[in-house]
């Protein structure tokens, strides 16, 4: 069947209607920074399965580098926790004996630490105050309209996604098995493009798009793959009118949110690269959308989120390294390039219908792209 499209067309070579193009996220610092003032400084933590170290539990606000190491037998996650769970940063699939790095700006508070061995739960949680006062990367006059650029091009997709996720659950509570598979990959489409702004809110992100095994003892399955795996597993919706119902609801009150939501310059950065991370883990790997195979729609649709939050950055990232700004737009065209070659009428082919080969043209790309885009956080932190 051929899938309505309701998405604008990829973005040509870092080309987003309303946004100015940049870069995006990352790990590591530079020795000094531009303007000669002291780098970020590194804050080591070692993460293991039963424990979570990490160097400081008091800190200056300002900009700090999380360097994680993690020393357990399982996979594991780390975030910056703010009130309520609000996620300040994060860094996701941190294999066994793999360090990987996290820029953060923190201005004073009370936040927690958490590491998640296994990425599940609510993980192994430490305090962390920050004191005093720090000029926030966001004053920089080329990075001031970042946020307010990035928060127009959200607003834009949270419309569609409250349209397109309430067709899908209407489709899914009228038992037409057909129409909401069809809808599917669409209203995810949308979902996709603002992870870096949803995926800030506490338990919301894997109530909404958690995949199987991916919750704790005794909490239920729910959200979009939920009722993908009774779409295509069984083809059976008839007990689905009570998840629909909890999507739908939860997809409103992360609207809500993500709407009134600015991000800072290395939120921006750092969600960036953390998309493209997402495409290497779950949509390359067929990972995400295990039961339908509409894989790569959800790749275009966080190589397009990924373009609109560099995009936001492009000002600042032109005047601070043009350099690196000419290589992203150059590895995001030629990703596109790539990933073009598999449309299929309105949508995309199926990811089980790609070789191998095809497969590792895909992830080769974007890891030249991730690889790029990782250094803009460094970049934005040394304004």
């Amino acid at each position: 069947m051929s899938l309505p499209d309701h998405r604008p067309a990829l973005l040509p070579a870092l080309a987003l209607a309303g946004l100015t193009i940049a870069l995006t996220a990352a790990c590591g610092g530079s020795d000094e920074t531009a303007g000669g003032e002291t780098p970020a400084d590194t804050i080591a933590v070692a993460a293991g399965d039963d424990a979570c170290e990490v160097d400081a539990t008091e800190i200056p606000a300002g900009t700090h580098e999380f360097e994680v190491t993690n020393e357990g037998s399982r996979v594991t996650e780390f975030y910056v926790y703010a009130e309520g769970d609000r996620v300040m940063g994060e860094v996701e699939n941190i294999a066994p004996g793999l360090t990987r790095s996290l820029l953060v700006e923190l201005p004073a508070g009370e936040y927690e630490t958490a590491c998640k061995p296994g990425m599940v739960g609510d993980g192994i949680r430490s305090p962390l105050t920050v004191t005093g006062e720090s000029a926030q990367l966001s004053e920089d006059e080329s990075l001031a309209g970042a946020a307010v650029d990035y928060q127009r091009y959200v607003q834009s997709q949270t419309a569609a996604l409250t349209e397109r996720t309430a067709a899908f659950a209407d489709a899914v509570r009228a038992g037409d098995v057909e129409g909401a598979k069809a809808l599917y990959p669409v209203a995810r489409t949308y979902w996709e493009r603002i992870e870096p702004v949803a995926e800030i809110f506490g338990d919301l992100d894997p109530l909404i798009d958690g995949r199987e095994g991916d919750q704790e003892e005794g909490q239920d399955f729910t959200g979009f793959h939920r009722i993908e795996k009774a779409l295509w597993e069984t083809g059976d919706i008839s007990g689905m009118g009570p998840y629909a119902d909890r999507l739908q609801q939860d997809v409103a009150e992360i609207v809500a949110l993500a709407d009134e939501t600015t991000l800072d310059p290395l939120q921006l950065a750092n969600g960036a690269k953390a998309l493209l991370d997402e495409v290497a883990t779950g949509k390359i790997t067929g990972e995400e959308d295990r039961y339908s195979h509409t894989d790569l729609w959800d790749f275009a649709a966080n190589l397009e989120g990924s373009q609109a939050a560099v995009q936001a950055l492009r000002p600042y990232l032109e005047e601070a390294d043009p350099e690196l700004v000419a290589e992203i737009d150059e590895r995001f065209a030629e990703t596109e390039a790539e990933l073009g070659q598999y449309r299929a009428g309105d949508g995309w082919v199926l990811h089980d219908q790609l070789t191998q080969d095809q497969l590792k043209g895909l992830s080769d790309s974007i890891t030249a792209l991730t690889e790029s885009v990782s250094r803009v956080a460094a970049v934005v932190a040394d304004r």
